[in-house]
């Protein structure tokens, strides 16, 4: 049997596709025009959660992970566009990495994801 090798698209709905789009672009680097980010290899996570789960908005059915190789220049990049972002040092694991949390202009909500550094080596 033959299973997907990775996720080839997110879709979903927006009141103004176009100003959003744009939004993610500016703001997040995902492009926009040509319809096609060129994402660099790294783990997905693709995990359900339960419907009384408090990890994202219970108004919104899912809730968009993004990786960042800096989370610190990230958010003072999302700061200085007046956007507002949240941080809590209990989402952060030595082992999984940082996290912060945005909403795009519709209320999407964005988790920002700096994977923790692999271990070193053993010789």
């Amino acid at each position: 049997m033959t299973h997907p090798t990775g996720i080839g698209g997110l879709f979903f709905r927006a009141r103004d596709p176009e100003a959003l789009g744009r939004w993610y672009q500016t703001h997040l680097g995902v492009t926009y025009d040509g319809f096609v980010w060129q994402q660099e290899a790294g783990p997905t996570v693709v995990r359900p959660f339960p419907a009384d789960s408090d990890y994202f908005p219970a108004d919104r059915a899912f809730m968009i992970n993004l990786r960042t190789p800096d989370l610190d220049a990230l958010i003072a990049a999302l700061d200085a566009a007046g956007i507002e972002v949240r941080t809590d040092p209990a989402w952060n694991s030595p082992e999984v990495g940082r996290f912060a949390r945005i909403h795009d202009p519709e209320g999407n909500p964005i988790e920002l994801w700096e994977p923790a550094a692999p271990p070193p080596s053993q010789p």
